[in-house]
């Protein structure tokens, strides 16, 4: 296929019905840690806050993460209630001071974030825009408030807002006007900003999950990876993000999937087999997992664009219609390039 027809089809799938799932990839190219730096950090700085039972059990699993990664390792051996707690600390420090140093830069205009560009070419229906995020990071709510659009992340309130989605919706409402017997809401452009593994802004207070933008010396709600990650799915405010992610991904008539693996159990029950149906779908990642590759290659329906290189030039590899081809000189996995030669020509 000739780039120009390949653009051509890429700008068709900008249409109604999009939703956006965004995975560790995205934030990795703005500057946050991937999984491998954040099993790098752990190993560096766990063992010193645990307990001597904590400490025998992470001497287990502290050479299998160096091995096999660190969902491999988490998944082998059941970490306690005491070590997921400080595993849980660790990961959302390390990831918290990444955050700051990119916010700093945005916040003085040093940076435009890759989401920010891409919202600013999204339709935007009237129940906002549907994004579904695995990632702890406030990066896309600060993205959709730079392209001047509002955040609905199902929280009301500054100090300790409370989980309350119906109070959330409502805030965005702008208008009511009354014609006839019918009632028309008008509500502010906004995107919608579902994480079924939670928030580096959500903690516990009096029993019941918060949302504060601030840094607290207290526990983050942020599920991690392993055998425990899928009891604590099933728990407030995560089970409520989960469905409201599901719901969206069952309504959606197309995807975009920005950096994401399709390894996590919680979101494939739902995405996965709608894809394999035959939704659109369009994949744009550095380098695609073993599922992603196969649903590339095994779905039509599927477009997926990765880093590739062939004779020593670099480029993209282009999945497309279960056939693949490559495109030197043109970082299109890219999103920042992929807005600038897709959705700005």
């Amino acid at each position: 296929m000739e780039l120009h027809d390949l653009k051509v089809q890429l700008q068709r799938h900008f249409t109604d019905g999009l939703v956006t799932i965004v995975g560790s990839g995205l934030s990795c190219a703005e500057g946050l840690p991937g999984m491998g730096a954040i099993a790098s950090y752990l190993q560096l700085t766990v063992d010193p806050a645990l307990s001597k039972s904590d400490k025998t059990l992470w001497a287990k699993l502290s050479p299998l993460i160096a091995t096999s990664g660190l969902e491999a390792a988490l998944l082998s051996k059941q970490p306690t209630p005491t070590l997921e707690a400080v595993i849980v600390a660790k990961t959302a420090e390390l990831i918290a001071q990444r955050e700051r140093d990119v916010i700093t830069e945005i916040f003085s205009k040093q940076k435009i974030l890759r989401f920010t560009r891409l919202l600013k070419h999204l339709l935007k229906p009237t129940g906002g825009i549907s994004v579904i995020t695995t990632n702890y990071d406030r990066l896309l709510e600060i993205a959709a408030e730079e392209a001047d659009l509002g955040v609905d992340t199902l929280f009301v309130g500054q100090f300790a807002g409370r989980l309350d989605e119906t109070e959330s919706r409502l805030s965005f409402c702008r208008e009511v006007a009354l014609k006839g017997r019918n009632v028309r809401y008008r509500y502010r452009d906004r995107v919608n900003v579902f994480k079924p593994h939670g928030s580096l802004d959500w903690y516990h207070r009096e029993g019941k999950p918060v949302r504060y933008e601030g840094d607290l010396d207290l526990p983050r709600l942020i599920i991690t990876p392993g055998v425990n990650k899928f009891r604590n799915g099933y728990e407030s405010p995560f089970d409520r993000h989960r469905e409201r992610a599901n719901a969206a991904i069952d309504k959606a008539s197309r995807f975009l999937v920005l950096g994401y693996g399709f390894n996590d159990d919680h979101l494939e029950t739902h995405l996965t087999p709608r894809i394999k149906g035959g939704i659109p779908t369009l994949l744009l990642t550095q380098v695609l997992s073993g599922n992603a590759l196969k649903l590339a290659q095994e779905h039509s329906s599927v477009i997926a664009i990765q880093q590739g290189s062939s004779g020593g030039v670099d480029g993209s590899l282009v999945f497309i219609n279960k056939a693949h081809s490559f495109i030197p000189n043109l970082p299109l996995w890219d999103l920042n390039t992929f807005i600038t030669e897709v959705l700005e020509p």
